[in-house]
């Protein structure tokens, strides 16, 4: 009999332009991250109800279609749950108070920088804590 495969590190990507919401998730499988898709912050609270305990990230825009923003949407990602790596983006200046250990990226932001934070965010959860410098 083989071994079981560990369960791949999932992101949620919500982001109503079609175009960012691509390049997020493609930029996300490159670090071999699982990606869930939604464009607004109402199906992404569906998500995060349901959530699977390998949901390590989420990353979303401020504005977004429906009655939500981005910034609500963090609250409520951190209220179902606490480890959760948040990432809340926005090409206009944040003027709203973001949860304890929420990071916000300015657009443009590096493609690059969504790879790294991706695989820190996995490397945290399987390993409990930050990983070394290189």
């Amino acid at each position: 009999m083989g071994q079981s495969k560990p369960s791949r590190a999932t992101a949620l990507v919500v982001e109503d332009d079609p175009m960012q919401r691509d390049m997020i998730c493609l930029l996300l499988e490159e670090s071999e991250v699982d990606v869930i898709e939604c464009e607004s912050a109402e199906a992404a609270e569906l998500v995060l109800e349901r959530a699977p305990d390998n949901l390590v990230l989420m990353m979303t825009d401020v504005q977004l279609a429906g009655n939500m923003d981005g910034v609500e949407l963090a609250h409520i990602a951190r209220k179902y749950n606490p480890e959760i790596g948040v990432i809340v983006t926005s090409g206009k200046p944040l003027h709203q108070e973001l949860p304890d250990g929420v990071q916000f990226w300015a657009k443009p932001w590096a493609p690059l920088d969504v790879i790294r934070e991706a695989e820190r965010m996995v490397y945290q959860r399987q390993h409990g804590d930050e990983p070394r410098a290189r």
